[in-house]
């Protein structure tokens, strides 16, 4: 599909040197590497279990998601240094949890979303 385009060139000058203001302002890179962890369908879905969830160990994990042990593992150490995920150790059993309610309402929204857009492309 193509977007759609101006047919003219009038540009908010006013407008434009505020928003270009705020882009200085903004950690794209950041940000960016935030949502590159969400776009892994693995660990959407660990993401999402966790939501369900208040904490899960590495096994429960890997049981839920139907992938092994080292692979949970990979996905749950990327979602740590994105932030995402935080752990908390009992003996030789590891615990993981959402970092905050920030990821939450972020993984909530986005499925909140997809069930939307679900809905408008079934009344098509």
């Amino acid at each position: 599909m193509k977007a759609p385009q101006c047919e003219t060139i009038a540009i908010q000058n006013e407008d434009v040197g505020v928003l270009q203001q705020a882009l200085t302002d903004l950690d794209a890179t950041r940000i960016s590497r935030l949502f590159k962890a969400f776009a892994d369908p693995t660990r959407l879905k660990v993401l999402y279990v966790l939501t369900l969830e208040a904490e899960l160990c590495v096994c429960d994990v890997a049981a839920v998601i139907k992938h092994s042990n080292a692979t949970a593992s990979h996905h749950l150490r990327t979602l740590l240094e994105q932030g995402l995920v935080k752990y908390r150790k009992n003996g030789k059993v590891v615990y993981y949890s959402l970092d905050d309610d920030h990821v939450r309402l972020l993984v909530e929204i986005a499925m909140a979303h997809s069930a939307e857009q679900d809905e408008t492309e079934s009344d098509t």
